[in-house]
């Protein structure tokens, strides 16, 4: 098996089948699938079987972004300079010290492996709605919008996060597997944007409508394609959001940025400064949208003391924003830039300045005067990009379109030299995560085709 595909899916629907079994004494036809651990869909027909396939498909993309101390806002974070590992953990540190090989395992594998089953349950959730529900309602069809998006939202972030290659196999209905041929990072880009075009043309309702316009030009902007990525956010309001939820229920519905650097022991912390090039984050007083304090708490290896506390997220149930009104407005302010002009630079600068005095409840105070040189409104761009962004996972993508997009130098963009909270590690050279191991059952699949930004 490539990856841990459609477990999940698999246990959930297993369950209650099994107990009904028990319960009249009956064949056990059921349990004589050809993969134990795959259910087939055929076994959860009808409109409630594909509702139940939806909710937990949406379900493994949230836990998998931001619901597991290794999900993806955590571990990029860490691979770039928001977050620093305090663990005893080669997985985390290797991570941290931008030294990955395929064989870590552990958060590795892990960050992997939930993107890879969120994107093959929506996937599955997609076929099993479309099958079953009206195409005429307005409900349904805004819902079948939202998982598109969310799948093209899922593969767009492994072109942000991974190495050129990913493959992405599939589970059929019927419980087999076709194995996923490697795909360029444009391959994965280009695939993400045909998932969000299908949930353009479903949408009936504005929220389903924005999501889907602000994950597209997420999507084009890091094809480079920043004038079609304006026009795709053209007229989001600012206010907009799409947003992730948690709750103390169940440990599968925690925030687990917060389980990850919030809590004394924590294996994570937030970082300032990391590494010379790191962006200073935590300032006095702290700017309002990167929230956090000073304390005394201390990391998982015992050694790591005082580590500041990130407040944007301050409790188990605290929600986080996928996609919003503030990114269309970063997005439209990047595609001004592109015309390098002064003008250009004066009108970016003004765009950035809208949004410091509209963006949250209090404005934050004006940007000076417009910088003189393209190199430098960059830099000011991408800034003001990681504080409105900060832990959403945007922040690795974006240090990787400063190499590939603008022309600098990775020893000049991410962390470099020793590691504060590990001081006889350095870090090495990756801008990107390795596709792990197991990935090489896939008979398609060999490695990276390149570990290029």
């Amino acid at each position: 098996m490539p990856y841990q595909i459609m477990t999940r899916n698999a246990r959930r629907a297993a369950g209650p089948l099994v107990a009904a079994l028990t319960m009249i004494g009956c064949s056990s036809k059921i349990l004589g699938v050809d993969t134990p651990d795959v259910l087939s869909q055929s076994a959860l027909g009808g409109s409630l079987g594909a509702t139940t396939i939806r909710n937990g498909a949406m379900q493994d993309f949230t836990v998998n972004f931001s619901g597991n101390q290794d999900g993806f806002v955590v571990s990029t974070g860490n691979m770039a300079d928001e977050v620093q590992t305090s663990d005893t953990f080669a997985d985390r540190y290797f991570t941290d010290g931008r030294r990955q090989t395929e064989v870590l395992g552990g958060a590795t594998n892990s960050t992997y492996n939930g993107l890879q089953l969120a994107r093959s349950d929506l996937g599955s959730a997609i076929t099993g709605w479309a099958a079953v529900k009206s195409m005429t309602n307005a409900a349904a069809k805004d819902s079948l919008s939202e998982m598109y998006t969310l799948r093209g939202v899922t593969e767009n972030l492994f072109a942000e996060a991974y190495c050129s290659g990913v493959p992405f196999s599939v589970v059929k209905p019927d419980g087999s597997f076709e194995y996923g041929a490697p795909q360029t990072t444009v391959q994965i880009l280009s695939r993400a944007t045909a998932s969000i075009d299908s949930a353009l043309a479903l949408a009936t309702g504005n929220t389903y409508k924005y999501f889907a316009q602000v994950s597209k030009g997420r999507t084009l902007v890091n094809a480079g394609q920043f004038a079609a990525a304006a026009a795709a956010v053209a007229g989001v309001p600012t206010s907009y959001k799409y947003t992730l939820y948690h709750s103390v229920a169940t440990g599968r519905q925690q925030n687990g940025i917060y389980n990850g650097t919030f809590v004394s022991g924590s294996r994570y912390t937030i970082g300032t400064k990391e590494g010379t090039n790191g962006l200073d984050f935590l300032t006095t007083p702290a700017d309002p949208r990167v929230p956090w304090t000073p304390s005394t708490r201390t990391g998982f290896d015992g050694t790591s003391r005082n580590l500041p506390v990130e407040q944007k997220y301050p409790a188990q149930g605290s929600s986080v924003v996928l996609a919003d009104g503030i990114e269309a407005r970063l997005i439209e302010a990047e595609a001004r830039l592109q015309g390098a002009t002064q003008a250009d630079r004066d009108a970016t600068v003004a765009l950035l300045n809208t949004l410091r005095a509209t963006g949250l409840a209090t404005a934050i105070a004006p940007l000076a005067a417009s910088p003189a040189t393209q190199d430098a409104a960059v830099d000011l761009l991408f800034k003001e990009r990681a504080f409105w962004l900060w832990l959403t996972g945007h922040r690795l993508g974006d240090m990787r379109r400063l190499l590939r997009q603008y022309g600098r130098n990775q020893a000049n963009v991410f962390p470099v030299g020793t590691l504060a909270l590990r001081p006889s590690d350095t870090y090495g050279t990756d801008v990107n995560f390795i596709i792990p191991f197991p990935e090489k059952n896939n008979p398609n699949f060999t490695g990276c085709i390149n570990r290029n930004p």
